[in-house]
């Protein structure tokens, strides 16, 4: 078994940018020459989030609807307070979120449904450059042992 890591940089808009990463890491599955296995994306920082949907123009809006009424922008959180930056909701909208996915591969190729996007959620409220970690473990084009 292999543990391959490769990093990627994007940079968003700020809160609510939503960015299809889809492309970006089958190329990266595919570069790593692994056919069985799983793949860790993982964003740092506590402002942004990793998920999966359908990434279509309606279901954008939809989504940043969601976060909004779950976690509103306008609200006074103490963490504003404590800082100063007013930026509380983008901490809590991705904690709720959560930092990272984990998705299997097999034949090199991501196992998403046909409507399945991997998405990165920028909640901060500013733009970002954000490091993103793909973390592949699996085999290559040796024999597979097992059914």
């Amino acid at each position: 078994m292999k543990i391959i890591t490769e990093h990627m940089t994007v940079e968003t808009k700020g809160d609510p940018d939503l960015i299809d990463l889809t492309e970006r890491i089958r190329e990266v599955l595919k570069r790593s020459g692994l056919r069985q296995g799983s793949l860790t994306v993982f964003v740092t920082g506590s402002t942004a989030a990793v998920t999966t949907f359908e990434y279509e123009p309606g279901l954008i809006k939809d989504v940043r609807a969601l976060y909004e009424k779950l976690v509103p922008r306008k609200t006074g959180y103490a963490h504003d307070a404590s800082w100063g930056d007013a930026n509380g909701f983008s901490h809590l909208r991705a904690m709720i979120q959560g930092p990272s996915l984990v998705i299997p591969f097999e034949n090199g190729k991501l196992t998403l449904g046909t409507w399945q996007q991997v998405v990165l959620a920028e909640f901060d409220n500013r733009p970002r450059r954000r490091d993103i970690v793909v973390q592949m473990a699996g085999t290559g084009n040796e024999k597979q042992v097992g059914g």
